[in-house]
């Protein structure tokens, strides 16, 4: 049987595509290789030597021993040592986890009640669009700096205020406390962040066909059911991207800590944690250890919000 002509030329063009694609993309991926994957790999190699900072490049192999180690004293008696068995570390770890989860789920639905505002039509929409951005305009140290001052217990104006209106009876330091420092750390990072979920969800809303809304209020469907059967169904698709995109900033935080909670076990996430013993302990190999499990958790977490929520990043819907 003589091959199809017609589904050897298609054959022979998409092998030509495919092959133009991966030049294309060739010097991005060798780009990629040389600034992520190898320092990646080298943190990985680090945290299972005995590296120093003063010496790495005589680090020799020592095992698991930075993660997990039985220290025998000889007399029938031993500990733990490393970083599984580190209070501190499974401290940083839960601290990290709760930002994450308490900041992008705040972040998420304020984010999505400014976009649904945003999207609607009412006088001075552009210069309210714009105001709403400068939160997230401003860098993250100086917005750190910025609320440290006004969350001062002494000089601030955010205990002044409550003070005034009779919800406080004497000023808290909030960032000092380690009852409130989470609180307030979260609380930065929310007015810092929404507006960039907003402004992923309002180009969803964007997408939404108006004719769909028109067809409802004939209808004479109420807004609430409108909300629920067409717009969120509709706008999910940008909210998951804006939800994987915020997690994975939250779960590396590391500036808005560091600059408005400095060396506090009730702020310190995997990163400080990470960054502690890399530089300020001398404990290169440690800190490569503790790096290599912040990637580990970043990717694990990741990868289950993608499957459990059936992204479609390959956009095969669309197609």
């Amino acid at each position: 049987m003589e091959p199809d002509p017609i589904m050897t030329q298609k054959t022979g063009l998409t092998g030509q595509r495919t092959r133009a694609a991966w030049m294309f993309i060739a010097p991005m991926l060798i780009v990629l290789a040389a600034v992520a994957l190898y320092p990646l790999a080298r943190t990985i190699w680090f945290g299972f030597t005995d590296a120093s900072l003063n010496d790495i490049d005589s680090a020799e192999w020592v095992g698991i021993r930075n993660y997990l180690e039985w220290l025998d004293y000889g007399n029938g008696q031993g500990e733990w040592l490393g970083l599984l068995a580190d209070d501190r570390w499974w401290r940083s770890v839960w601290n990290t986890l709760k930002f994450a989860f308490v900041s992008v789920f705040f972040e998420t639905l304020f984010g999505l009640i400014v976009a649904l505002v945003l999207n609607a039509q009412f006088p001075g929409r552009a210069i309210v669009r714009t105001a709403v951005l400068v939160p997230w305009a401003i860098p993250t140290v100086v917005s750190a700096k910025l609320w440290g001052w006004m969350l001062h217990d002494q000089f601030g104006i955010i205990n002044d205020m409550l003070m005034k209106v009779g919800i406080l009876s004497a000023p808290i330091a909030w960032t000092a406390s380690p009852d409130t420092a989470m609180t307030a750390v979260m609380m930065v990072d929310i007015w810092k962040t929404t507006p960039f979920m907003a402004l992923l969800i309002l180009a969803g809303l964007q997408m939404i066909p108006g004719d769909i809304y028109e067809a409802a209020r004939l209808d004479g469907i109420n807004p609430v059911r409108v909300f629920r059967r067409v717009t969120l169904p509709l706008v999910m698709p940008a909210l998951l991207v804006g939800v994987v995109f915020r997690a994975l900033d939250a779960l590396r935080v590391f500036d808005i800590v560091y600059v408005l909670t400095p060396n506090t076990d009730a702020t310190r996430t995997m990163s400080l944690y990470a960054r502690e013993n890399l530089f300020d302990y001398d404990k290169f190999a440690y800190g490569s250890a503790a790096s290599t499990l912040l990637f580990l958790v970043v990717a694990l977490i990741t990868i289950t919000f993608i499957y459990a929520t059936r992204m479609d990043l390959e956009g095969k819907e669309d197609r």
